[in-house]
């Protein structure tokens, strides 16, 4: 790898022992990957998805305290995943004491965070380009991020430039500033290797569009025709919301890093079909196929005809538009079936900031008065204790359905199945 006076210098050692350490494993991390040369990180934040203190993470804790004692803080500013506890989440005193122990090292981590250079005590989330976070990139920004549906989303949405990184690589990247340029950093690695033909007859699901897509191209780019029909050729706050749940479909039944949508992503208008590679074959989406991955899904409830116990939406994070939805289809939902509140305990997650914000509208009252719960948790950390894995618990997000034992069903069952009532 070919690296300026300044990387080589910080290889060699001038800058301490620690640092020379996060330069080679840099280095080494890119020479997997055939990169060529680092380049620097130009984004002005930065985001870790390491934000729980998981007590079997201990080494992560002592890194991060031989990084802080050697002075390795991040060059930027960051924020990070979600936080993994509320107390405002329903959860019985077994679980609370499971979480206690499974999370004993929150306080060392966030204080770790905080000498890091954390932007706020509101920078938890996975939606971190939300802009009410205050963390979006700019088009053609160089990241050093980890969270698989914010680096697709910056990538597909915002035009930056991030590969799948881990959580101490991203950290490491923020720490020296640079980063191996390979993969979704660069011109080639961004050209699409599959085509995807939406021909629906409906707007598709965003959760089982971008499951399909993710489960058939894996970690390849593809570029999707069709879809602009039903999401417009703006980039209005209803259609990146749709897309931030359609990217983390994407990356986490897959492993999608970037995707271009015709004639609504940047790189897809500004290139069009010249980001296509040649011969790159062809997968057809209809409603029948969309319908056979919904059908596919498993549910490993170890009763399957179990009524919820409770439901999360927002995995990732809610968008302040999605709050403001979701309100009024509650209302109309419990309006119709007769009800006064949800009959499900349903929690809507989102950045502490979306919060905040929503809160500061009349949609707040309204909410609270259905019953259902905000929170800023993160429902994946949530779902880990062993005993939520064993509670029958919904939700629309393809990524919880994933990762947890969480039921995935669309968002209109959903919303029937909590203003309604589990038959």
């Amino acid at each position: 790898m070919i690296l300026t006076k300044e990387q080589q210098a910080l290889l060699d050692g001038e800058k301490g022992e620690t640092m020379e350490k996060v330069m080679k494993t840099l280095v080494m991390y890119g020479e997997a990957f055939n990169a060529e040369k680092m380049v620097p990180v130009t984004s002005r934040y930065g985001h870790t998805v390491i934000s729980f203190g998981t007590g079997v993470m201990k080494p992560v804790y002592e890194l991060y305290e031989k990084l802080l004692s050697a002075g390795a803080v991040s060059m930027q500013k960051f924020s990070a995943d979600p936080r993994p506890l509320d107390k405002n989440v329903p959860s019985s005193f077994i679980q609370n004491l499971i979480f206690k122990f499974m999370y004993s090292q929150q306080e060392r981590c966030e204080e770790q965070l905080r000498k890091f250079g954390i932007m706020s005590d509101d920078a938890y989330t996975c939606a971190c380009y939300l802009p009410e976070v205050g963390n979006v990139p700019n088009r053609g920004d160089i990241l050093s991020w980890a969270e698989s549906s914010a680096v697709v989303y910056a990538n597909s949405v915002l035009g930056a430039r991030c590969n799948r990184n881990s959580g101490i690589i991203e950290l490491m990247g923020s720490v020296t500033g640079f980063v191996p340029e390979f993969g979704l950093l660069t011109d080639e690695g961004r050209k699409a290797d599959w085509v995807v033909e939406i021909r629906t007859e409906k707007m598709p699901e965003a959760q089982i569009l971008g499951s399909a897509i993710g489960m058939k191209v894996l970690e390849k780019v593809p570029y999707i025709r069709g879809l602009d029909k039903w999401l417009g050729t703006e980039l209005s706050a209803s259609t990146c919301a749709y897309l931030k749940d359609f990217g983390a479909a994407t990356a986490s039944n897959g492993s999608v890093g970037l995707y271009h949508v015709e004639n609504l992503t940047p790189e897809a208008v500004d290139y069009g079909e010249k980001l296509i590679r040649e011969g790159a074959p062809v997968y057809i989406i209809d409603d029948a196929e969309l319908e056979r991955v919904k059908n596919s899904y498993p549910c490993i409830w170890e009763d399957l005809d179990a009524k919820p116990k409770l439901c999360f939406m927002g995995c990732p994070h809610m968008t302040l538009q999605q709050l403001k939805d979701w309100t009024d289809r509650v209302e109309k939902g419990l309006k119709a079936a007769g009800k006064r509140k949800v009959q499900i305990p349903t929690v809507f997650t989102s950045a502490p900031a979306v919060i905040r914000k929503f809160r500061e509208t009349e949609y707040a009252a309204r909410l609270e008065a259905t019953g259902i719960i905000l929170s800023y948790i993160c429902p994946l950390m949530y779902m880990n204790n062993p005993l939520s894995k064993k509670m029958p618990v919904i939700t629309s997000s393809n990524k919880l359905r994933t990762y947890t034992s969480a039921r995935f069903y669309p968002d209109a069952e959903i919303l029937e199945m909590i203003t309604k009532g589990a038959k």
